[in-house]
């Protein structure tokens, strides 16, 4: 049994302890969870495993090869014992520390490690949110094992032991525990570990033995309220970003100082360490605990249903991932790891009030059209790329009745959108190649009349300039592979929608704001994928053709119809 397989066997113990947690707490008139914030851990818990599939191949492989050539002690008869085992896990645990540590005192460590601290809620569900990009160096701290000898295999398990006991610590529900907590990582000494105290602060990183805190110096007694999170807050509910924010940071910083030293020793210093120029020109202010607040964007009932139901749908599909991950060719297992991590940022969007519930059902089904795409599943292609574009529609039409603006804006939006739809139907059978071009070529002249509403006629003449010369080159390449009748339609084609993509970034000039610009990205991003969809058809097969085909339209759809209506009236609907 595989790693993932266990997990997957163990999540039905974690939501039984969860809701156990939940109902005692509610009881007890002392709720520590919150949905959005329950939802948000769980959902970077089930980032996490998904892409270990990927990292955990890159931790045990390096493992097995210093194992395998330098190994003191590979007397496997030896750590499979009993006290084999214990032994091979005390070092274990020993090794954690370091890492743990290192993942507070380091701030390459700590950009991965933050990820299981941004929560400012604490209970069983912050014990599963977990990093994504942690196995990318912290490999390096469990090098002495494999020296030492012990078979991959007794690491793997110590490694899950040591994961699984750490679960229980989460929660504000047990008391101290008297000599338990001498000895061991306890609820009460976790609680410290997770607080932003002042005397708190980077305390008690024992996995399972509390002793290595008090044998050097890094342990502290629970003494007074904790509060939670970090002291630099996350205030969102993105998984994505979660794993990012703080690589990002310290990209940012190192960016912009000056001394080349400073630059690399932005990401080895302690984290919240900056250079004093940085420090200058980019002043943050200091942490003060009193004005901590609790990030809680608010939710509707409906909201709620919606991001819940997601949400297990969304946990189903991992759990059927990683029960066949370790079995699935490479490719396989990233592409389904795109289209769920996908769906995780969606409804994290949702949550914060980001996207509709509308704009996430159109977000899911373009990345599962993509995937069943790309996999060759045809029926189900079938089934979710026409039903991409039929969420578009419903939502540009319930926003359009929501805000009961001019209709003729939305009217043409509309009619983009299913022009587009009937293009995309067109394509999925032999033989239509043609009509599904007419329908792209029609929909684009309604994207034309969309972008020029307010707007004189191709603003930038630079961008003119510039879509027509990409539509030229295009045109070029492709020439030689077409026939007469294609060479026609192909060259009205690659002219109608250089004019739009022009037109959207001439708009995007004038109006000079976020939303214009999303729609000119997205326009560029649509002349993209026509470029890639004829490159492949007509001129050289790309390798994964229709991820990149189908990837670059859908985000293309995506921006136009989230940012196409003009932001004084993007009231937000369902």
């Amino acid at each position: 049994m595989t790693p993932s397989q266990i997990i997957v066997l163990a999540t039905p113990v974690f939501f039984l302890l969860i809701a156990v947690e939940f109902a005692w707490g509610y009881a007890k008139g002392r709720n520590t969870y919150r949905l959005n914030d329950a939802i948000n851990s769980i959902s970077l818990g089930m980032l996490s495993q998904i892409s270990a599939v990927f990292t955990r191949l890159f931790r045990v492989g390096i493992y097995t090869a210093i194992y395998s050539s330098v190994a003191l002690f590979p007397d496997e008869a030896f750590w499979t014992t009993w006290y084999g085992w214990v032994i091979a896990l005390v070092f274990y645990d020993f090794c954690y520390y370091w890492l743990h540590r290192a993942g507070h005192e380091s701030a390459v460590f700590w950009a991965a490690h933050v990820v299981h601290h941004q929560s400012q809620d604490y209970n069983l569900s912050t014990a599963l949110r977990q990093t994504s990009s942690g196995a990318l160096l912290g490999w390096i701290f469990y090098v002495p094992m494999a020296i030492a000898g012990v078979p991959p295999l007794v690491f793997g398990v110590v490694v899950l032991i040591d994961l699984l006991y750490q679960f229980w610590v989460h929660t504000e529900h047990v008391p101290k525990l008297g000599w338990f907590d001498r000895w061991f990582c306890s609820p009460s000494n976790h609680r410290v570990h997770h607080a932003v105290n002042d005397h708190y602060l980077d305390k008690n990183y024992g996995g399972i033995l509390i002793i290595w805190d008090r044998l050097f110096g890094s342990f502290r007694e629970e003494d007074e309220k904790c509060i939670y999170g970090t002291r630099s807050p996350l205030n969102s509910w993105d998984p994505l970003w979660s794993n990012a924010e703080v690589y990002w940071a310290l990209a940012k910083d190192s960016w912009h100082a000056r001394n080349w030293g400073d630059k690399l020793r932005i990401w080895f210093k302690p984290p919240g360490w900056r250079p004093a120029d940085v420090t200058a020109r980019f002043p943050k202010p200091p942490f003060d605990i009193t004005r901590l607040e609790r990030y809680h964007p608010p939710m509707t009932r409906t909201l709620m249903w919606f991001g819940a139901v997601q949400f297990v749908v969304l946990l189903q599909g991992v759990a059927l991932f990683l029960w066949y991950a370790d079995s699935l060719p490479a490719l396989q297992s990233a592409v389904w790891l795109g289209a769920l991590a996908t769906g995780l940022w969606a409804v994290g969007a949702a949550l914060q009030g980001r996207l509709t519930m509308t704009e996430v059902l159109l977000i899911e089904a373009a990345a599962l059209a993509t995937a069943t795409s790309v996999l060759g599943l045809v029926e189900l292609h079938r089934v979710f790329k026409p039903l991409a574009l039929g969420f578009a529609l419903v939502f540009v039409a319930a926003r359009a009745y929501t805000i009961r603006a001019d209709g003729r804006f939305d009217l043409y939006l509309l009619a983009g959108l299913a022009f587009s739809l009937a293009g995309d139907c067109f394509l999925m059978f032999q033989g239509f190649f043609i009509p599904g071009l007419l329908s792209f070529l029609v929909a684009h002249l309604f994207y034309i009349a969309l972008f020029k509403q307010g707007q004189a006629w191709f603003p930038s003449r630079r961008a003119l300039a510039a879509t027509l010369g990409v539509g030229a080159l295009m045109y070029a390449v492709l020439f030689n592979g077409l026939n007469p009748v294609l060479r026609f339609a192909v060259a009205a084609y690659v002219i109608v929608i250089a004019l739009m993509a022009a037109q959207a970034i001439g708009r995007a000039t004038m109006l000079r704001d976020r939303a214009s610009l999303g729609v000119a990205v997205g326009a560029g991003f649509f002349m993209l994928s026509d470029a890639l969809l004829a490159t492949n058809k007509f001129a050289q097969p790309l390798p994964m053709a229709q991820l990149w085909v189908l990837g670059t339209y859908y985000i293309a759809q995506i921006l136009i119809v989230h940012h196409a209506r003009p932001a004084a009236s993007g009231q937000r609907t369902g």
